[in-house]
């Protein structure tokens, strides 16, 4: 009797370990999909913060490196609207799809254009802003390059993936360089390793003002895919109507229009 009482206790506590195993793996599975008791919701924003006014790097007044932007202030709504904390992850323009993708952050709020092959891979909300193109030229060549018939077979900077790379593609000849860094762009431009820059209005302003030497031109591009949206992973239809509510909000009491001025102004000190 004695074998079997101590054989009966092992297996009681067998059992227990693991159903204390099977709820602590519960608790995990569930805290990745929200916050748990006591912890703060978090909303992972990916963007590329080399695009003023939308995201930029700024030194705040405690000397510290800080992301800022009109971009950066819609996420902070939009997290605010949530009761989330809002997390900023900065990394180049053309891996931000794929990061959405797989999980790694929420949202994308970077400067991008609705196409019909983005709307394949992503949820997108409503249109947020819109701005025109821009072509950029050194100084000397403001009047040269004056049409779009102009850039016909120049070497044009662009950045990779964006809504600028794919016009350039359809003026006739032109040989591309597409960078990863709006800021490395124009410094191919500024050493003549291209003849031209196609960014988006608001941030070729921002670069004029702060980089001698540069002008924008009369050319002025076109596209059927004007303004700006978040983008979210495929299938998350809660978040998206969330991210819709908190722009229909925005846009409704002008707050889009205060952060776009704003972050401009911030822009160019």
């Amino acid at each position: 009797m004695k074998k079997w009482g101590t054989l009966l206790m092992a297996v009681l506590l067998l059992t227990t370990v693991l159903a204390a195993c099977g709820q602590d793996k519960e608790t995990k599975d569930n805290s990745s999909q929200g916050a748990g008791a006591g912890e703060t919701k978090k909303l992972i924003l990916g963007l590329s913060a080399d695009f003023p006014p939308y995201e930029f790097h700024i030194k705040n007044d405690k000397g510290e490196d800080e992301i800022v932007g009109f971009d950066v202030e819609i996420a902070k709504e939009i997290a605010k609207d949530m009761g989330a904390e809002l997390e900023i992850k900065d990394m180049v323009f053309s891996s931000l799809l794929n990061e959405l993708g797989s999980g790694r952050v929420d949202i994308v709020i970077s400067g991008l254009s609705p196409t019909p092959d983005r709307a394949k891979e992503i949820e997108m909300s409503q249109i947020y802003y819109n701005a025109k193109q821009a072509v950029v030229a050194r100084e000397a060549d403001k009047d040269k390059y004056s049409t779009l018939e102009s850039l016909e077979g120049l070497k044009i900077g662009v950045q990779k993936s964006s809504i600028q790379e794919d016009i350039a593609k359809e003026i006739p000849g032109a040989k591309l360089t597409s960078l990863a860094k709006i800021s490395d762009i124009i410094m191919q431009l500024n050493s003549g390793r291209v003849d031209v820059a196609i960014i988006e209005g608001p941030v070729a302003e921002s670069f004029v003002k702060n980089v001698e030497g540069i002008v924008i031109t009369d050319a002025v591009p076109e596209t059927e895919d004007e303004g700006y949206v978040v983008g979210i992973k495929k299938g998350n239809k809660e978040l998206l109507d969330q991210v819709n509510a908190t722009l229909d909000r925005l846009k409704k009491d002008g707050s889009i229009d205060k952060f776009v001025q704003e972050a401009s102004d911030l822009s160019i000190r």
